[in-house]
């Protein structure tokens, strides 16, 4: 028997790179999965792929809506939700903050920022309905410093951590454990290919070899890492984060 076996689990941005890996992570542990994603047709063909234990819904984390008829539709299916995974974001090619069109700024903090305050919104009712359950959100080692040319994406970040541990302190009484993912560079689309025509991708230009890990992480690496803090291993953890970074933020290693 998975550790998920009965429950239901949210994925925003599951089409995605690193959110499809925390679908197939999720599935094989037993949950139902809801595969929640602007590309409904990718979606859709997920979970024709993944059969009964899988449901796709259209979701525009900004849109609350969306919001609320994913949630909806899950729990009819389903019922009520057990696990959030706050996925869906959005990175910018680099830019100075003087040279940020609004529109960039706009969009960065809507998808990371409010879309994740939506969906702590939206799901706390269900998960209350079912007796608790667990929002992970996805931060960035961005969100522990600043990085220039990043500012927006920057801010978003940091701005995760706080909702995180709000949410963490709202919700606690009710069952429910809120906590956070802190990847670092790993190789997903977003960093192997480029943000913008004529920009390098982030795997270019980074230089893992300093660090303590010298290599980017794999994205199942950060699958396993959602699911213990998802799971009932990591009970007594809730409005704290989990950084899976190979070192990064600890800085240049001594050399073996």
């Amino acid at each position: 028997m998975g550790r998920f076996e009965g429950q239901t689990v949210l994925v925003t941005g599951a089409t995605g790179g690193m959110g499809r890996r925390h679908v197939h992570a999720f599935h094989r542990e037993g949950a139902a999965v809801v595969i929640a994603a602007r590309d409904q047709a990718a979606g859709v063909a997920l979970a024709e792929q993944l059969g009964e234990r899988a449901l796709a819904v259209r979701l525009d984390v900004t849109d609350e809506q969306h919001w609320s008829a994913a949630v909806a539709a899950s729990e009819q299916r389903f019922g009520p939700l057990s696990v959030l995974v706050a996925n869906a974001g959005v990175q910018h090619p680099p830019t100075l903050l003087e040279d940020a069109d609004r529109s960039l700024w706009d969009t960065v903090t809507a998808v990371n920022v409010t879309g994740t305050a939506l969906g702590i919104r939206a799901v706390a009712p269900s998960m209350r309905r079912g007796g608790g359950g667990v929002i992970v959100t996805v931060a960035s080692t961005m969100a522990h410093g600043g990085t220039a040319a990043f500012g927006p994406y920057v801010a978003a970040k940091w701005a995760v951590r706080g909702l995180t541990r709000t949410a963490a302190l709202e919700l606690g009484r009710d069952g429910v454990r809120v906590v956070s993912l802190t990847p670092g560079v790993v190789a997903t689309p977003l960093i192997t290919e480029p943000l913008a025509e004529g920009v390098p991708a982030i795997a270019e230009v980074f230089d893992p070899e300093p660090f303590a890990v010298p290599r980017m992480g794999d994205p199942d690496e950060i699958s396993r890492a959602l699911l213990f803090l998802a799971s009932p291993d990591a009970a007594f953890i809730t409005g704290s984060e989990l950084v899976v970074d190979g070192g990064l933020l600890l800085g240049p290693a001594l050399p073996a």
